[in-house]
């Protein structure tokens, strides 16, 4: 089984030495995705306005991989302050609805950029 580089200027070019998302079979692996808008390059502010962008840019690398983020079975939540975790849980409902993915959600002493969230994803295409 090949793998296929999944790319899409609708989301922030990686900022070092990976791929948007790689595409195994039916499973795709999106990268972490923080607040970067990916026209400017520059992070929004604050966590509200940094998780809407983390999840529209994990929704456009889904799109290029022939997905959606209905796809995702497992998520990876990352935050430099867990007392953020409610408005996270709060853009997640905006994204997502049952059967929602598996998820893990960690605080972290930094993230790229000065980033306060970061997200990675696991899709399963036709499941």
């Amino acid at each position: 089984m090949g793998k296929r580089i999944i790319s899409t200027g609708e989301a922030p070019a990686a900022i070092g030495t990976y791929s948007q998302a790689v595409q195994t079979g039916e499973t795709v692996y999106l990268s972490g995705q923080i607040g970067l808008d990916p026209a400017t390059m520059q992070l929004e502010d604050g966590i509200d306005a940094q998780a809407a962008r983390v999840f529209g840019n994990l929704a456009a690398v889904a799109r290029a991989a022939g997905g959606s983020l209905a796809d995702a079975v497992k998520l990876n939540i990352y935050l430099t302050d867990l007392a953020d975790f409610g408005k996270i849980n709060e853009a997640m409902s905006r994204h997502f609805s049952e059967p929602y993915p598996a998820r893990a959600t960690v605080q972290v002493a930094a993230l790229p950029k000065g980033a306060l969230v970061e997200i990675d994803a696991v899709l399963v295409l036709g499941a």
